[in-house]
């Protein structure tokens, strides 16, 4: 075997190695300094591998901060569709369910008997309802479309275009009181209290950016709330109108102490 054909064999199994281990990549470079001829070649086809990689890394937003409670791809009513869309899929009303932050269950309203045990009490914080579960209510006992109403609870919702980290402190309770957030879901502009965004062209929901809620929970505690996906795997785009939903991914934080200090950093 001539000393060119053993070069490339060599660079063919050095290169499959580079995709299975990061360290194979030194490797690499290490016996390829014995063919100079390839070294700018080696460079050239590794290193936007090796780029794109730390790219990836470091554009995925870091929701773990050791004090926020992050939910990952909470399956909503995956078995409805809307319309035509959703092969296998039943066409009809969503079912909705029922969240509570402090133990994070999922409380669902199957029937009569289910909405009867739970929907007027204090024994949940948020209503997932509606097309793809998208629009949120804060459980309230005294606004009439709120799925708590004629119940005990006294939940309230402020909303606050800023970084989910960067809101420390939630806000009086007379901000609380004159709040005019019920419906968390599809925000047409900017100004709007939802907390997505939905072209009728693409039927696709895009979460809203640096948008965070504040909440005084039905237990008097105070917490705050970022809603970040309706898509499985929390996608940072998507364009496939088929993409799995809805399965949410939000995180939040409920300051147990009773005060309103909901720093996170």
């Amino acid at each position: 075997m001539s000393n060119k054909v053993r070069i490339i064999c060599f660079f063919y199994i050095s290169l499959k190695k580079a995709f299975s281990s990061l360290d194979s990549y030194f490797f690499i470079g290490a016996k390829l300094k014995a063919f100079s001829p390839f070294r700018g070649c080696f460079i050239l086809i590794i290193f936007p591998f090796i780029l794109s990689g730390c790219k990836k890394k470091d554009s995925e937003p870091l929701l773990e901060d050791g004090k926020s409670t992050v939910i990952y791809d909470l399956a909503g009513d995956t078995g409805s569709a809307m319309g035509n869309n959703g092969e296998g899929k039943d066409k009809r009303d969503f079912k909705f369910f029922l969240f509570r932050l402090k133990d994070k269950k999922q409380i669902w309203l199957r029937n009569e008997v289910d909405s009867t045990q739970y929907l007027k009490t204090k024994d949940w914080d948020i209503a997932f309802t509606g097309p793809y579960n998208s629009e949120l209510y804060i459980n309230n006992g005294s606004y009439e479309f709120n799925p708590g109403f004629g119940g005990p609870a006294t939940g309230t919702v402020v909303k606050v275009n800023k970084p989910y980290s960067e809101v420390d402190t939630a806000p009086s309770d007379e901000e609380f009181n004159q709040s005019n957030v019920n419906k968390i879901g599809w925000a047409s502009d900017n100004e709007q209290n939802g907390w997505f965004y939905y072209s009728m062209n693409s039927h696709i929901m895009v979460a809203i950016k640096n948008r965070t809620y504040l909440i005084h929970l039905p237990d008097g505690k105070y917490a705050k709330l970022e809603i970040l996906n309706a898509y499985q795997g929390n996608p940072p785009s998507v364009t496939d109108l088929n993409w799995p939903a809805p399965y949410y991914t939000f995180r939040y934080f409920v300051q147990e102490n009773g005060s309103k200090d909901l720093r996170t950093r």
